[in-house]
């Protein structure tokens, strides 16, 4: 895969697609700001490369899912604004991504200087892989550079068509996601311990699959586990079980056992009939009767306690999917501990990757972001290329 290194950027226009797409909040002035900025700080190196070699910068992105629409809310004016502070270099914002405001900027542009557009999902052609729109796009630069891979497992026109008409490289961060996750794949210190969790046991299921041969234990939480739980036979109660992939869990479970690899399941859950944090919490054994309307949110702490001495023992983790339902609190303390975990087994020599936008976003919220080995920006595209799939954005790039 060529690099931005391997090409003379001084004097070129060069496109640089990013994944600003960070949380954001209402301020009391009215106006929105930028909650986690873990993503943004992710494409500093690339940009400060490209300014630093005299490039004309020109920021692509977007922000959340306006389906086509020019939607105010997912305006890009906050993210932008933070990127410029912590760049510490003025952005000229455009807002738009076709228009004369855009060419007149352009052409304003100097050497070192950064130009951003505007949310390319304001335009339906993005999502579509537009030929059209991408040639457009490319029309504005000499090159392009492709430094999100968060995005890349989607065939867009500013991930995937855009490659058509311009000389196209990787930017660090995408070289660095590619790199941290294929030593996963390839060659990981043993034990390695795979931690799933997360409402979804569908999108974690190809990976086990995958990592089967690689790693020496699974270890669940979130829904993920419960779905695990209830396949082996466990009643849960009201609890959320994704039902129509039992069989497939069963199979799983026996491959794993015949192969000698590590089941770890919770042995506890923390149960409630409210689903807002409010009325009765109560932590109960995993095989004790459930009430009716009661359903597990979260692991409890003789689960955090056997989890624990197995994870300070790895040496390889990787942990995608939060251990309950941690948008409410209190349960997202099963989530907390394990963080608190990681950042133990780091210290104490392992290599920690994490994945996903709310289990980064915790850990970072917890201050703990530099107390683990990696925290990928790709939710769905790092399990994806842990699966095995093809990312139309990286596959483009090795053309």
């Amino acid at each position: 895969m060529k690099s931005v290194r391997d090409i003379n950027v001084e004097g070129k226009k060069v496109l640089v697609r990013v994944d600003l797409n960070v949380p954001l909040k209402d301020t009391e002035m009215g106006n929105k700001e930028v909650v986690n900025d873990s993503r943004i700080r992710a494409v500093l190196p690339t940009i400060k490369y490209l300014i630093e070699k005299k490039a004309k910068v020109i920021i692509l992105s977007h922000l959340g899912r306006p389906d086509g629409k020019v939607v105010k809310e997912y305006a890009l004016d906050p993210v932008i604004l933070r990127l410029q502070e912590l760049l510490g270099t003025v952005i000229t914002h455009c807002g738009e991504c076709d228009s004369k405001v855009v060419k007149e900027a352009l052409n304003n542009l100097k050497e070192g200087e950064v130009l951003s557009l505007g949310n390319l999902r304001f335009h339906s052609e993005e999502e579509k892989n537009d030929q059209e729109f991408a040639k457009k796009l490319a029309s504005l630069g000499d090159i392009y550079v492709n430094d999100a891979f968060a995005v890349s497992h989607r065939a867009h026109a500013s991930v995937e068509a855009i490659t058509h008409f311009l000389p196209s490289y990787a930017g660090f961060l995408m070289e660095k996601e590619l790199n941290t996750l294929s030593s996963l794949i390839k060659n990981p210190v043993h034990p390695f311990v795979l931690i799933m969790g997360g409402a979804k046991a569908a999108d974690k299921i190809p990976v086990i699959m995958r990592l089967e041969n690689q790693v020496d234990g699974v270890m669940l939480g979130g829904v993920v586990a419960d779905t695990f739980l209830a396949a082996n036979g466990e009643d849960l109660g009201s609890s959320k079980i994704e039902k129509d992939r039992l069989d497939e869990v069963r199979a799983i479970c026996n491959k794993l056992k015949s192969d000698g690899k590590e089941l770890y399941l919770p042995s506890d859950l923390v149960v409630s009939p409210n689903l807002d944090g409010t009325g009765e919490i109560i932590t109960m054994a995993v095989g004790d009767k459930y009430e009716a309307g009661w359903k597990a949110l979260d692991i409890g702490q003789s689960t955090v306690d056997k989890y624990r001495d197995i994870l300070l023992k790895a040496r390889t983790i990787f942990w995608n999917g939060n251990m309950g339902m941690s948008e409410v609190s209190p349960f997202d303390e099963g989530t907390r501990k394990l963080a608190g975990i990681l950042a133990e087994a780091t210290d104490a020599g392992a290599k920690t990757v994490i994945c996903g936008g709310d289990t980064t976003g915790l850990v970072d919220n917890m201050g703990l972001s530099d107390k683990m080995t990696y925290l990928s920006t790709g939710g769905g595209a790092a399990l994806e290329f842990l699966a095995g799939l093809e990312l139309p954005g990286v596959k483009a790039l090795e053309a």
